[in-house]
């Protein structure tokens, strides 16, 4: 599989090899994309994620939310 290449800088966007960006909706995924980025290579903590993600107001399920915005 060709890797995807992010940008942070402006408006995150993922964008495939052939130079098509993929669309990411949501601010919360597109957090989630740039703290992912961020640390690329390394485990993340799901606090960390949740942290940084919500900006200090997580959800009732910060587990599960996080899990649902990988997924997406």
């Amino acid at each position: 599989m060709d890797p995807v290449r992010y940008r942070i800088l402006g408006t995150t966007q993922a964008v495939r090899p052939d130079g098509t960006v993929v669309p990411v909706g949501g601010a919360r995924l597109r957090a989630l994309l740039t703290v992912l980025a961020l640390r690329a290579g390394r485990t993340v903590p799901v606090g960390l994620l949740v942290e940084e993600v919500w900006d200090g107001d997580p959800p009732a399920d910060a587990t599960g939310a996080v899990q649902a915005l990988v997924g997406r």
